[in-house]
């Protein structure tokens, strides 16, 4: 017997010939939660992604100059991570980590030092490729040889003025083959307001994947920012759900281009808004007009569709690093996992040095909307932790514009599976 009250019901599916899943080969059935509240898949992600796939660690910018430095503390792999320009030029990376007793030989996040001394023993290393300089009171050690004793060199490498690092002692695959065809896409996209940046960071009580999902689709947009993303990103009428201008995948990357309301304007209550809002730069998400805006915008890369309600690209490098471009520049999110329900995330937000006083006011109202947007974003992801981990469902049911999550989801189990990177990448 069939129909009555036991028959389940749907929604009849209607197949997208433009559906961003279908166009990346995607399943569209339910999709796992798991992985998003189990303390064992977060230790397969530790051994299985974090200590093999290469990570993002800062921006050329932070080594200004010759002997300049900076540490990355990466705690999903228990590593402090000393980043390096030596006189050379050459951008290197280390293990923090002193020969002598194991003790963090640089306390400090950044600066620069021609040698950097354990204050435990002070037992001094060379910035140019760690060597060991000096061991004090050295006659009274047992058959040492200096010469094996420097800090411990990690993988590093640059593209596009990101620096990355791999953890594998010998990595399996370069950074352009980790990379792949988004390396080779994105490749000379014009970077821009390089010269200071808003950073916005904290810990959440939520898994690293939700934090990065918030971030992945534009279909929460109309019900999570009604009042600060909404207006400049979904129409009543033409976009009602703020659906993507495009969406793809990069190999085991991918990004989305959002949608841009070309009819928006601050309404009359926003008088700051109104004092600073610039229509050609991105909107409430445009910081700065520059120039520079054009390039990016005709970079093939950007708004691939080249649709002329462009408002930003997020493009999302897995596994835990998005660069996002609009006309006002770029910025870039970081999603550190700390446990299987803990998060560290940065923003930084690149931005020019101060022209005149409207300029102040245009980049503050800037960063005081990115705090709003942010907050709203975050502090969701805590609530939905605590709905994963109820069990009260075992599937989420991804729409068509959250494409992004549902690849990341596909690359990440075959990671944890694939007992190569070689394979992992395939």
């Amino acid at each position: 017997m069939s129909g009555g009250l036991d028959a389940p019901m749907s929604t009849p599916h209607v197949i997208d010939e433009d559906s961003f899943t279908l166009a990346a080969n995607l399943p569209t059935g339910p999709v796992p939660v798991e992985p998003y509240r189990s303390p064992e898949f977060f230790e397969l992600e530790r051994e299985r992604v974090f200590k093999r796939a290469w990570l993002y660690a800062g921006r050329i910018e932070m080594l200004p100059e010759a002997t300049s430095y900076f540490v990355k503390n990466i705690e999903v792999v228990k590593a402090s991570v000393l980043v390096t320009r030596g006189k050379d030029g050459q951008v290197r990376a280390f293990h923090n980590v002193c020969s002598h007793r194991g003790n963090l030989v640089v306390n400090t996040s950044c600066g620069k030092a021609e040698r950097f001394v354990c204050r435990y023993h002070n037992w001094a290393y060379g910035c140019e490729t760690g060597e060991l300089l000096g061991i004090p009171d050295q006659k009274h050690f047992f058959e040492v040889d200096k010469r094996e004793l420097g800090l411990t060199p990690i993988a590093c490498e640059v593209w596009e003025g990101f620096i990355f690092i791999n953890m594998q002692k010998s990595p399996e695959v370069s950074l352009l083959e980790f990379l792949g065809p988004f390396g080779r896409t994105y490749a000379n996209v014009p970077f821009f307001n390089l010269d200071e940046t808003i950073v916005i960071e904290a810990d959440f009580k939520a898994n690293w994947k939700l934090i990065a999902d918030a971030f992945a689709e534009p279909y929460h947009v109309p019900s999570l920012h009604p009042a600060t993303l909404a207006p400049g990103f979904a129409h009543p009428e033409q976009n009602r759900y703020a659906r993507p201008l495009s969406a793809r995948v990069h190999g085991i990357h991918r990004h989305f281009s959002a949608y841009g309301n070309p009819d928006y304007v601050p309404p009359p209550s926003s008088k700051v808004e109104r004092l600073v809002y610039i229509q050609d730069t991105g909107g409430v998400l445009g910081g700065d007009a520059s120039e520079n805006a054009a390039a990016l915008a005709a970079h093939p890369a950007i708004n691939p569709t080249k649709n002329p309600n462009w408002s930003a690209d997020v493009t999302w490098i897995f596994p835990n690093f998005n660069i996002d471009y609009s006309t006002g520049g770029f910025w870039t999110h970081e999603f550190w996992p700390l446990a299987y329900n803990r998060t560290h995330w940065t923003l930084r937000v690149f931005i020019p040095r101060t022209a005149s006083v409207r300029h102040r006011l245009q980049l503050e109202h800037y960063a005081c909307r990115w705090g709003e947007v942010v907050l709203e974003d975050v502090t969701n992801c805590e609530r939905i932790q605590r709905g994963l981990e109820s069990g009260a469902k075992d599937h989420m049911i991804l729409q068509d514009a959250e494409m992004l999550i549902r690849h990341n989801m596909r690359v990440l189990d075959k990671w944890v599976k694939a007992d190569t990177v070689a394979e992992a990448l395939r």
